[in-house]
């Protein structure tokens, strides 16, 4: 199993730590040609227009939408505002998945925050929550066609959606000791 990180910027190293520790292959992805070999790809929290300036700077978006018809692709955070199809602002999106997103949606920095979230689809995620780490995150403010809500907040924002084999959360599962999130992925990436 090889899944690479998009390592233009943001967290990706924290990414590549958390595969390691799951027996993955990680490969850091930064040319159209590093996506060859690759079961799927996540893209890390960051600074989404920034991200979205450098891949098209290096010639990465169409390349990852080719990449996305057969591969699973992971957006965490500003990962999930570059595989939305809309923002509402005019910035550089893969415009892979049916969601509208919301950037910064709680606030600034000091704004951030930890919730521990019932996963329903993990085989432990009733019992045992998962840990969310927000910063300066997303929100999913709407899913349409193909794409379904995987998890919300208790007063029911959307911080989790899948279509096919494309992921977005709004939080950091890659900054948690937690790797379920890995391990769903690297699981779509195999399927």
């Amino acid at each position: 199993m090889n899944i690479g990180v998009l390592a233009l910027q943001g967290d990706f190293i924290e990414h590549v730590g958390v595969l390691q520790t799951i027996g993955v292959m990680p490969r850091l992805v930064r040319l159209p040609g590093d996506l060859s070999g690759l079961d799927g790809l996540i893209i890390p929290g960051g600074e989404s227009t920034t991200i979205g300036k450098l891949a098209e700077a290096f010639g990465l978006i169409h390349p990852l939408r080719e990449f996305s018809k057969t591969h699973a692709i992971w957006g965490t955070c500003a990962g999930a505002i570059f595989l939305s199809k809309d923002v509402h602002r005019d910035q550089p999106l893969l415009h892979l998945m049916d969601i509208t997103v919301e950037r910064n949606a709680f606030g600034r920095q000091v704004d951030s925050f930890e919730i521990d979230l019932p996963v329903p689809f993990f085989e432990d995620g009733q019992d045992h929550p998962y840990h969310a780490i927000f910063i300066r995150a997303p929100i999913i403010k709407s899913v349409a066609g193909e794409a379904k809500t995987l998890l919300t907040l208790p007063d029911g924002r959307i911080v989790a959606a899948q279509q096919g084999k494309l992921l977005a959360t709004s939080f950091h599962p890659e900054l948690t000791p937690d790797p379920r999130f890995h391990q769903y992925f690297s699981a779509l990436a195999r399927s």
